[in-house]
C-alpha cells in the first residue's frame, strides 16, 4: 500500500487535524488521511469500536479515545490540553467529514477560540456525493442537517425555509424518514427530490422521483443511512409558508373558489388528487401535493380534496 515514509515527521506538533473518512466503502479514504493518522500522537472518534475497524484494516496502531456527544465537553477540555502541550490529535467522525452535522463542530470551535488553527484533511461526505447524483442543481444549494425532532422547533424548520430557490439538503434517519418526507410534501409542495440511502455500501439505491412518490416506495421499513435532495422553491412554484393549507374564515367554499373554471376544473390535478386521496395521504398532503405540482392555490386543492373525500365516503 502507498506510504509516505517521513509521514511520522509530517504531523505538526500541537496541531489538530479534522480528518475524513470513508462513508461506507473503507477505500474511499485518502492517502493523506492515511499518513495523518499513522502520524499523529492520538485520534479522537466519535465510536472507538467503529473506527478502529478502519484502523485495523490498514494497520494503523494509534492511541484511541472517544470523542461524542455525551462527552463532549469534559473529553474536549482534555484533548485541547494535550494539543496545547504540544501533542497531535486526528479528529474524526464515525462516517465523513468531522463538524458536519456532528459533535466534532464544538471541538473544532474550541479550538479556534484557544487561538489553535485546525487543520483539514478532507474526503469523503455524504451529502456532496448525494446532491451529485441527485439530477437536480448542484449550485448553489444549502445544507440544512437534521431536521428537528418534533414540535414548534420542526414546524419552524419547514416552514423557514419553505421559500428558499436553492437546492436542499437534508440528513434523516430511516425511522423518521416516512414522517420527513410527508412533512416536506405538507409545507413545501410537490417537488422533485432524491433519496440517496447506503451510499458507497453494497446495498446503495438513490430514488429519483416526486416527493409523493418517495413517499409511496419508502412506506415499509428503511435501513441504512439516508439522504434527502429537494429541488428548492423555483419561480412560478406556489409555495404556502403556512404549515398547512385550509378554509378562510368566512364563505370559502366551491361556489366561491369557482372550482369548475376551465384552468382549476382541469380533470387532470382532479384525476391525480383522487389518486392521491385514495393511495391514503390525507387530505392536506394531497393538496399540497397537487398545489406544487399543478400551480394552484393549495386552498383550492384543499377544498377539493374535502368534497372529494366526502365522495369517497
Amino acid at each position: 500500500m502507498p506510504s509516505n515514509p517521513d509521514a511520522e515527521k509530517e504531523a505538526k506538533e500541537g496541531t489538530l487535524y479534522v480528518v475524513s473518512t470513508p462513508i461506507g466503502n473503507l477505500a474511499d479514504i485518502t492517502l493523506r488521511a492515511l499518513e495523518t493518522l499513522r502520524a499523529v500522537n492520538l485520534i479522537a472518534a466519535e465510536d472507538t469500536r467503529h473506527t478502529r475497524k478502519l484502523l485495523s484494516y490498514y494497520s494503523i496502531h494509534k492511541p484511541l479515545v472517544s470523542y461524542h456527544e455525551h462527552n463532549a465537553r469534559q473529553r474536549g477540555g482534555e484533548l485541547l490540553e494535550k494539543i496545547a502541550s504540544g501533542l497531535s490529535v486526528a479528529l474524526v467522525t464515525d462516517a465523513g467529514t468531522p463538524g458536519v452535522s456532528d459533535p466534532g463542530k464544538h471541538l473544532i470551535e474550541a479550538a479556534l477560540e484557544r487561538g489553535m488553527q485546525p487543520v483539514a484533511i478532507p474526503g469523503a461526505t455524504a451529502l456532496i456525493s448525494a446532491l451529485v447524483v441527485s439530477g437536480l442543481p448542484t449550485q448553489p444549494f444549502v445544507f440544512l442537517g437534521f431536521p428537528p425532532a418534533r414540535g414548534a422547533d420542526r414546524r419552524r424548520f419547514f416552514q423557514s425555509n419553505a421559500r428558499l430557490e436553492m437546492t436542499l439538503i437534508l440528513y434523516e434517519s430511516p425511522k423518521k424518514l416516512a414522517k420527513t418526507l410527508k412533512d416536506m410534501l405538507e409545507s413545501w409542495g410537490e417537488r422533485r427530490v432524491a433519496v440517496a440511502r447506503e451510499l458507497t455500501k453494497i446495498h446503495e439505491e438513490v430514488f429519483r422521483g416526486l416527493i409523493s412518490e418517495a413517499l409511496g416506495r419508502f412506506s415499509g421499513e428503511v435501513r441504512g443511512e439516508l439522504t434527502l435532495v429537494v429541488e428548492g422553491a423555483g419561480a412560478g412554484r406556489n409555495v404556502d409558508s403556512q404549515s398547512h393549507p385550509g378554509p378562510e374564515p368566512d364563505n370559502f367554499g366551491p361556489e366561491r373558489l369557482n372550482l369548475n373554471s376551465s384552468t382549476q376544473g382541469s380533470p387532470a390535478w382532479r384525476d391525480e388528487l383522487k389518486a392521491l386521496l385514495l393511495g391514503g395521504l390525507s387530505s392536506k398532503e394531497a393538496a399540497s401535493a397537487i398545489a406544487g405540482r399543478f400551480n394552484l392555490s393549495r386552498r383550492v386543492a384543499y377544498q377539493a380534496a374535502l368534497a372529494m373525500k366526502t365522495d369517497l365516503r
